[in-house]
C-alpha cells in the first residue's frame, strides 16, 4: 500500500512542479509583454516629432522596448547585484573588443581608478606605480582621468595637446620622461583616437604601462602594426563609461578591460574590496582551496573569501544595469554607424566657415566613433557669443571638460604649494581651448533635420560674433 501511495504521489508532485514552473514562467511572460507594450506606447510611439527650434542635446539615450525588458527581467530575478546579466555584457563586450578580459564597474570614473590602482598593485614588482612617481598625461581633458593618481600621491605631469585633433602633443614626451616616470594615461578626446603608434611606441622604448582612458571613444579604430583595432585594446588597460550621454548607456556603469591576465586578476581584487579571492558574488570554495592556505600572517586555514591582498572599493554595477547594457550591446554598431554619419554631415555643411571656425579632424590611421563635433572659433570669433547664440536657439553645447585643468580650484592649494604635479611647457593650446572652444553633440538620434538645423544655427552665430 506504502509502495502504491508512493508511487502515485510522486507523479503528483512532480506535475505540480512543473504546473507552477510554467505558470511562474507564464507569468513573466505576460509582465514583460505588458512592459513592451507600455514602452512602445509611452515612450517610443508618441514622442514628439522634431520641428525646427526645438531643443537639441548634445547627447542623449537612444533605446526601444527591449532595454526596458531586460531591466525588468532582472529586476523579477531581485539579485540586484552582479548576476546573470553581469557575466553576459563582460562576454559580449570583450568578444566585441577582442580582448580576453572584462570587468563592468559602476561608472567611467570608477573605471579609471581601478585601471589606475591596477597599477599600484605590490604583485607587479618594480613596475608597482608607487607615491612620488610621475604619470604622463593632458591638462585638456576630464578631472576623473587625473584624479585618481593624485588621490594616491602619484605625480601627474600634464602636457599640451593640439589643434585640431584635440590630442596629446607627441612630440612632447621624451621631454615629460624622468627617471620617475612609470605610465602614461589619457583619453581619446570626443572618439578621436590620440596617436597610438607614438605613444605605443614611447612606452615601449622606456618600460612604461598605458592606460587608454577610452570613455569618450567606445568603437573608434586605430590601424597599428598593418592591423585595424579598438581604441582601448592597444594599450595595457582600457576604459569605458556608459553615462546617459555616453556612446552607450545603461544609466551608470562603465567597464575595464585588458589582454593581461595578472592584471585582470589585479582589476577584479581592486573593484570587488582589495580581496584575495576570485570566487563571483554567491559561490564559494571555486578553487577548492578555501581553508587550506596561509595568507600573509593570517592563521592556516583562514576562509579565503575574507583574504585581502590590496586595499580595494566595492565598485561593482548591478544586474540592472548590465541587463540593460546588454540590450545596448547589440544596437551598438548601428549607433557608431551613425555618430560616423552625423559628424561627417555637419562638417560638410560648416566647410565653407573655416576662416572663422577651426573644424575638427581625425587622427591620422584612425577611425573615429565620434562623441562630439569640436570647434574652436579664430580670432575675431567671440566663443562665449557663439555659444550664448546657439543656447538661445535651442542647440545644447558643452566645453572640453577641464580645458586646462591646473586652472580649476581644485589645484588651488597644490598651485599655491608647488607641488603634486609638472607642467611641460606652457600649456597655451590648453588655455587656447579653455578660451575659444566648445562641441556639439552628434549622438544617433539626432537626424538629418537635426543636423542641418545645426549647422545653419552655427553658421549664423559665427557670422553675428
Amino acid at each position: 500500500v506504502a509502495k502504491l501511495f508512493h508511487d502515485a504521489l510522486v507523479p503528483f508532485a512532480e506535475r505540480r512542479i512543473i504546473n507552477m514552473e510554467k505558470s511562474q514562467e507564464q507569468d513573466r511572460q505576460q509582465i514583460l509583454d505588458l512592459v513592451a507594450d507600455y514602452c512602445r506606447k509611452y515612450h517610443l510611439e508618441n514622442k514628439k516629432p522634431y520641428e525646427p527650434g526645438d531643443r537639441i542635446p548634445y547627447a542623449s539615450r537612444v533605446y526601444d522596448e527591449k532595454e526596458m525588458v531586460n531591466l525588468v527581467d532582472s529586476a523579477l530575478e531581485f539579485w540586484l547585484t552582479s548576476g546573470r546579466y553581469t557575466d553576459e555584457f563582460e562576454e559580449k563586450l570583450a568578444k566585441y573588443l577582442g580582448v580576453r578580459y572584462c570587468s563592468l564597474v559602476n561608472s567611467g570614473s570608477s573605471a579609471n581608478l581601478v585601471a589606475f590602482m591596477a597599477l599600484t598593485s605590490p604583485l607587479l614588482k618594480e613596475r608597482q606605480v608607487r607615491p612620488g612617481d610621475e604619470v604622463i598625461t593632458v591638462a585638456a581633458g576630464f578631472p576623473t582621468t587625473v584624479t585618481p593618481m593624485i588621490q594616491y600621491g602619484a605625480v601627474p605631469v600634464f602636457v599640451d595637446v593640439t589643434i585640431p585633433q584635440y590630442n596629446i602633443d607627441v612630440t612632447q614626451l621624451e621631454e615629460a620622461l624622468s627617471e620617475k616616470t612609470k605610465a602614461v594615461m589619457i583619453a581619446h578626446t570626443l572618439g578621436n583616437p590620440f596617436d597610438l603608434k607614438a605613444v605605443k611606441d614611447f612606452c615601449d622604448r622606456h618600460g612604461l604601462w598605458l592606460v587608454e582612458d577610452n570613455c569618450d571613444a567606445l568603437g573608434s579604430r586605430y590601424t597599428i602594426d598593418g592591423k585595424e583595432r579598438f581604441t582601448g585594446t592597444i594599450g595595457d588597460i582600457g576604459t569605458s563609461s556608459f553615462y546617459p550621454p555616453h556612446h552607450m548607456t545603461m544609466g551608470e556603469g562603465g567597464a575595464v578591460y585588458t589582454d593581461n591576465p595578472l592584471l585582470n586578476r589585479i582589476i577584479r581584487s581592486f573593484r570587488d574590496w582589495g580581496r584575495d579571492c576570485v570566487c563571483p558574488s554567491g559561490r564559494d570554495n571555486l578553487c577548492g582551496h578555501r581553508f587550506d592556505r596561509q595568507y600573509g600572517e593570517l592563521p592556516l586555514g583562514y576562509d579565503h573569501k575574507y583574504v585581502y591582498s590590496h586595499f580595494g572599493y566595492n565598485l561593482k554595477a548591478t544586474d540592472l544595469q548590465a541587463a540593460i547594457g546588454c540590450a545596448q550591446l547589440d544596437k551598438f554598431p548601428d549607433f557608431v554607424e551613425r555618430r560616423r554619419h552625423n559628424f561627417d554631415r555637419l562638417r560638410a555643411a560648416l566647410s565653407g566657415a573655416e576662416d572663422r571656425l577651426i573644424l575638427p579632424e581625425p587622427c591620422e590611421n584612425s577611425r573615429p566613433s565620434w562623441f562630439g563635433f569640436l570647434i574652436t572659433c579664430r580670432e575675431g570669433v567671440d566663443r562665449n557669443r557663439v555659444v550664448q547664440y546657439l543656447e538661445d536657439k535651442g542647440v545644447q553645447t558643452r566645453m572640453l571638460f577641464a580645458g586646462n585643468l591646473t586652472k580649476h580650484p581644485c589645484f588651488d592649494q597644490m598651485r599655491a604649494e608647488k607641488k603634486g604635479y609638472r607642467i611641460v611647457g606652457d600649456l597655451h593650446v590648453a588655455d587656447q581651448i579653455m578660451q575659444d572652444t566648445f562641441w556639439v553633440g552628434v549622438y544617433p538620434g539626432m537626424s538629418d533635420e537635426m543636423i542641418d538645423y545645426m549647422a545653419k544655427t552655427i553658421l549664423e552665430a559665427a557670422d553675428l560674433s
